[in-house]
């Protein structure tokens, strides 16, 4: 444990409260000379103590806890570390925010490549780009952490709050993300992954597992995104995603106006969806509470109704079709009311025939006789089928019995 970073923090803080008092009464000095300063926010600008975190992080070794006391402080620097086996611990995400706002460099706010990683109880916020990524590493769990976007233009926003990529035995609960111009709480291309308990809110996607297999996603909630929660697979990524359970989350009202950059993969999202599958395998979403999601609640697509398009000499496989995709026991309700007709043009056309648009499949398949494995199993809603050579047609589906889905067992980490 870096014991010596807290002791120097108490004293460095001691100094900018001091500061921030002469200056109220109209006794500080010139800013040069004042050291830590607080600004109207309350957010502390500290040279030294940016520059003894940064050399915490870097000289960081197996076991060391990096604790990072309460206080409102402004970086200008993203942060890195690439030791295996270390924690950074805040105080509370309520009590310790790390800005980033004006940063000079970075984009990311937190860049981590070490094994055995832990971060909880902080906040971080108004980054240029990510939050906090995790790039290749096995062993990743974040706790209790906030990351968010203040400014009211969103196009200023990063992209990811929350973002381990290419990982294996991730963890990610009782956190929150708010105002991502892409992804939340997005996990890709990576293996064995517990998220839940989260809240995501004001994203383009609240909750993104992309490329990723062996995933539980539960008792989140996501509301007042574009979309609430996705489960994609993208072309011309190394790795195929399957395997993911979403189940006892709340998807609600995420009904914000798409503000992803054009050309991303989430800028095809419609604003009022609850749910996505999209060319994914083997995914099962029950036991959900779904409404008030203005376009549709659950949509499962495939790469045809995008225009998503496999480059030349892409790395890996990937399959087009969503296939084996249970949907049961969810609360679809109160939503539908105003689709967005420009990025789904077919859900006013559904509605407009008295149906539903609680569950809609795009329809495409292998051969015409072929349902892909889907199954909704019997209960309120109907299957929406799109007819792909009939722009405006559909069939109504009803559920039926999918007691011989073949279910998958709960993600462990270990």
């Amino acid at each position: 444990m870096k014991a010596g970073f807290v002791r120097g923090r108490t004293a460095l803080l001691g100094s900018a409260l001091m500061v921030a008092g002469l200056g109220s009464l109209g006794l500080a000095g010139p800013a040069w000379a004042a050291g830590p300063q607080a600004d109207a926010d309350g957010f502390v600008t500290d040279r030294a103590f940016e520059k003894h975190l940064q050399e915490q992080l870097l000289d960081a070794k197996a076991g060391d806890v990096i604790t990072i006391p309460a206080g409102k402080y402004r970086l200008s620097r993203g942060l890195g570390l690439t030791a295996s086996g270390v924690t950074i611990k805040g105080a509370g995400k309520d009590q310790t925010v790390l800005s980033f706002a004006g940063m000079v460099a970075g984009p990311v706010g937190l860049l981590v490549t070490g094994n055995n990683f832990v971060v909880s109880d902080l906040t971080v916020q108004d980054t240029k780009g990510d939050g906090i990524k995790i790039n290749g590493t096995k062993g990743v769990t974040f706790r209790n952490v906030r990351v968010r976007w203040t400014d009211p233009d969103n196009s200023t926003h990063g992209a990811y709050g929350i973002y381990p990529v290419g990982c294996t035995d991730v963890l990610i609960e009782d956190s929150e993300v708010f105002g991502s111009s892409d992804a939340g709480i997005y996990v890709g291309q990576s293996d064995n992954i517990i998220v839940r308990r989260n809240r995501a809110e004001l994203n383009v996607a609240g909750i993104e597992i992309e490329n990723s297999t062996h995933a539980d996603v539960y008792e989140n909630v996501a509301t007042r995104n574009t979309g609430g929660i996705l489960v994609f697979n993208m072309p011309n990524l190394p790795k195929p995603g399957h395997s993911t359970r979403i189940h006892n989350n709340v998807s609600e009202a995420n009904n914000t106006p798409n503000f992803a950059a054009k050309g991303t993969a989430v800028s095809i999202v419609p604003k009022g969806t609850g749910m996505i599958v999209l060319a994914n395998d083997d995914v099962e979403i029950f036991d959900n509470d779904i409404r008030n999601n203005d376009t549709m609640g659950i949509a499962i697509a495939s790469d045809f109704s995008t225009d998503y398009k496999i480059e030349a000499g892409a790395p890996g496989e990937h399959d087009p079709y969503p296939d084996r995709v249970l949907i049961a026991g969810n609360r679809i309700s109160g939503g539908g009311n105003a689709p967005d007709a420009e990025r789904f043009p077919a859900a006013p056309v559904i509605r407009a025939a008295g149906q539903s648009t609680n569950v809609v499949w795009d329809g495409y398949t292998r051969a015409p006789a072929d349902d892909n494995g889907i199954c909704l199993a019997s209960g309120p809603d109907k299957l929406i089928r799109l007819d792909p050579k009939s722009p405006g047609k559909f069939a109504v589906i009803d559920g039926k019995s999918c007691d011989g889905f073949k279910r998958q067992p709960p993600v462990v980490i270990r």
